[in-house]
């Protein structure tokens, strides 16, 4: 292993140069002038893993193409499936980033460019860290099977009828994703849990058109007034979610995960400076990790309706709407949740208003077991790679990709976070730790 780590050191700049030349294709794969920036970027890939010996084809989907890359030791021996992307965000507002996005910048150690943390940097590190043991030791004691996707930051349409279609071919004991951050920086982080998600978007009508506050205020249904309402009775004083039923499913936190929790260094006081709070309000009972990680949240993504723009515009509004996310927890579907949020908003709502609902989908919630396989051999890897065990973490954010594995391939999936909490992931000025990356 020491000529293999030697390697790695004597071919640094080598790496960073192959991470920055895949930084500079701009692969949008929500926008469709990007559409053959994305197709080269799956190209770039193909010509890397070409270089170091695996076998690799491009497959194309309705939308951006797969890339399919495997090394294969022997049919008997596990199989890893690495999973990555190869697409990115947007990069409005463009005013705000300190350089072009697509113009790596490196300093110090840091690597600034759109899509150095998400995705393409995390991937990358295993794609060099394989080139490294076939380079120096000609084999591997595991067959890896890569996919790497463009379609992840435009809800990955294509990938799970890719799993499902080719699930013989995509068989594997384990599948590892670096798509996380780690706690903080210095301490690596294994992520056993996803929260999962349910969507919806409700429109309330009233009138039949917009009309004069002035003439019919008063006398007629006001939608937004309702729309407020109908908001007002989702959550109590507690910060408890009031649809009945909606807590049936939850699984509790086990004692030891509280414990884990409450172990990390966690700053409150820094959270809310960072975040320009004067406080913080969440569900009573669980501290600010247990609620953004193990609970079950409504939120209110978004209110519209009415006149909104420059100046005054006296109107009533005929209607009035709301996007709304849940994040749930083991063992909440997004279906249950979903019938269980209607019939509570139709029930609660005024009768002299017309509610319609536009449900968007959702996924479970996923939690790996500890002793889950190669769970050990993880840990291991993490402390020789950065010099201290990881601590084990939940995230509150959602991967629907992770239960897709879980479900069609009967696979657990390993999240290694390579990243930082600050990289600014979807933001301007996204960077990537250089040090992390080695």
């Amino acid at each position: 292993m020491d000529s293999v780590l030697q390697y790695i050191q004597d071919h640094k700049q080598d790496f960073i140069a192959d991470l920055v030349e895949l930084l500079r294709i701009p692969s949008i794969s929500a926008q469709r002038d990007h559409a053959a920036d994305c197709r080269r970027a799956a190209l770039y890939l193909i010509d890397l893993f070409n270089q170091i010996g695996l076998t690799v084809e491009l497959r194309e989907t309705a939308g951006h193409p797969i890339v399919l890359a495997k090394y294969v030791n022997d049919e008997r021996l596990p199989t890893i499936l690495i999973y990555g992307h190869y697409d990115v965000q947007p990069v409005d507002p463009l005013d705000l980033w300190k350089t072009p996005p697509f113009e790596p910048r490196i300093e110090g150690e840091t690597i600034y460019a759109r899509g150095a943390t998400d995705n393409k940097g995390q991937f990358l590190a295993h794609i060099k860290a394989v080139e490294a043991l076939l380079k120096v030791q000609g084999e591997m004691p595991v067959n890896v099977t890569f996919l790497l996707e463009g379609e992840e930051e435009c809800a990955s349409g294509n990938l799970e009828k890719f799993i499902k279609e080719n699930k013989d071919e995509l068989r594997c004991d384990v599948v590892v994703v670096s798509d996380t951050s780690m706690f903080a920086e210095g301490m690596p982080s294994i992520c056993y849990g996803l929260r999962g998600i349910c969507t919806e978007e409700i429109r309330v009508e009233g009138p039949n058109q917009d009309l004069h506050s002035g003439i019919y205020g008063g006398a007629v249904p006001n939608p937004a007034e309702e729309l407020c309402r109908i908001i007002a009775q989702l959550k109590d004083a507690e910060g408890r979610i009031t649809i009945p039923g909606f807590y049936d499913d939850v699984v509790p936190m086990e004692e030891w995960e509280r414990e884990a929790f409450a172990a990390l260094p966690f700053d409150e006081k820094q959270f809310k400076k960072a975040l320009d709070l004067n406080g913080s309000h969440g569900e009573s009972g669980y501290s600010n990790l247990e609620q953004r990680w193990a609970r079950p949240t409504l939120e209110i993504n978004g209110i519209f309706g009415g006149y909104t723009g420059e100046g005054s515009k006296t109107v009533l509004p005929g209607w009035a709407g709301a996007k709304f996310s849940m994040r749930l927890v083991p063992n909440q579907t997004p279906e249950t949740i979903d019938r269980l949020f209607q019939n509570y908003v139709q029930r609660i709502a005024a009768e002299y208003v017309k509610v319609s609902f536009k449900p968007s989908g959702g996924a479970k919630a996923v939690v790996v077991p500890r002793d889950a396989l190669f769970m050990d051999e993880a840990v291991e890897a993490i402390k020789k790679g950065f010099g201290r065990e990881p601590v084990f973490i939940r995230e509150g954010g959602s991967i629907p990709i992770v239960i897709t594995y879980q479900e069609e391939l009967g696979a657990n999936t390993l999240l290694i976070g390579l990243g930082q909490a600050d990289d600014n992931a979807h933001a301007p000025n996204e960077k990537f730790s250089l040090r992390d990356f080695m």
